[in-house]
């Protein structure tokens, strides 16, 4: 398996300073309004400092900016006071922001709940993957560290098995993908997670591209023992292989349904190590339970 490159992404900090021009350090109060038919002052960002010197910042683009990147977790949508909240906001000041970017395009809203707009994907929609992807690593990272093993989350998206974020350390190294991870998905334990949460339908379209076969003596025959394999599994039952992908490893999978994303979560460790696996991947399976559809762990990406 090859691990995924690490992605940095550090949020803004939730600051609710209620000034629109404010220096890193300071919390100035909001000016007074102009009078009717008052000109405001021109402002020259590109020049203007604080009184130490450092660029000063504007807190309402600040503000704006948090705003997106909560919505931008959520391809559904989000209701104003979710998203005030998880931008460190209060709701008045949300709720003026959120309108505002609507009126722009940046956002839209749809029954009580805002997402992006036409606006902001014609910005870019790799910076909010980039973003997502990020807290996603941090996250696998803090359970590698919590739990002592490899940790591995992956998705199906259109028609293919892709891992998204792998956390492992020199001690516990994850699982080298010395045959393509995409071809082989009946042989480990992600691959047969992911194949669990589809239709029959899609299960069957993907053994027709990538036909079951044996590439340890441990794994299974043919796609129709794999089907049968699947047809037994509970719905939220972790999923076992050992030895089926890579010998001398043992990995266990269990299934994340956020809408309709099929995606999963995975530990591996060493097969002399076997007897720990399901305690280790129910006690994943627990945490990750906890952030699920949060700021802090999306899938959607």
């Amino acid at each position: 398996m090859v691990t995924a490159e690490p992605l940095s992404a550090a949020p803004l900090s939730a600051g609710t300073a209620s000034s629109d021009i404010a220096s890193p350090n300071t919390r100035i109060p909001d000016p007074a309004r102009p009078s009717l038919g008052c000109r405001p002052h021109a402002y020259d960002e590109a020049h203007a400092e604080g009184p130490t010197g450092a660029p000063t910042l504007i807190g309402s683009v600040q503000r704006a900016m948090r705003l997106l990147e909560a919505v931008a977790s959520h391809d559904d949508g989000a209701p104003a006071k979710q998203l005030a909240r998880e931008a460190g906001l209060a709701l008045p000041t949300a709720y003026h922001l959120l309108r505002t970017l609507a009126h722009e395009g940046y956002l839209r809203k749809e029954k009580g709940l805002f997402m992006l707009g036409a606006a902001a994907e014609r910005l870019s929609s790799s910076g909010a993957q980039q973003n997502r992807r990020g807290m996603i690593t941090d996250a696998l990272q803090h359970w590698r560290d919590a739990i002592g093993v490899p940790v591995y989350f992956a998705v199906y998206r259109e028609g293919e098995i892709e891992v998204v974020a792998v956390a492992d350390t020199p001690g516990n190294p994850a699982v080298a993908e010395w045959a393509d991870f995409r071809e082989t998905g009946h042989a480990h334990a992600i691959g047969q997670c992911l194949l669990a949460q589809l239709d029959d339908e899609g299960r069957r379209d993907h053994l027709d591209r990538y036909p079951a076969y044996s590439i340890t003596p441990y794994s299974v025959r043919d796609g129709r023992t794999l089907l049968r394999r699947l047809d037994g599994l509970g719905r939220m039952q972790p999923v076992v292989e050992r030895q089926e992908y890579a010998l001398g490893t043992v990995c266990a999978a269990f299934p994340i349904t956020v809408g309709s994303t099929a995606a999963t979560m995975a530990v591996s460790l060493p097969s002399h190590q076997a007897g720990r696996l399901l305690p280790v991947a129910r006690q994943l399976q627990t945490e990750v339970g906890k952030l699920v559809g949060t700021l802090a762990f999306s899938i959607s990406i």
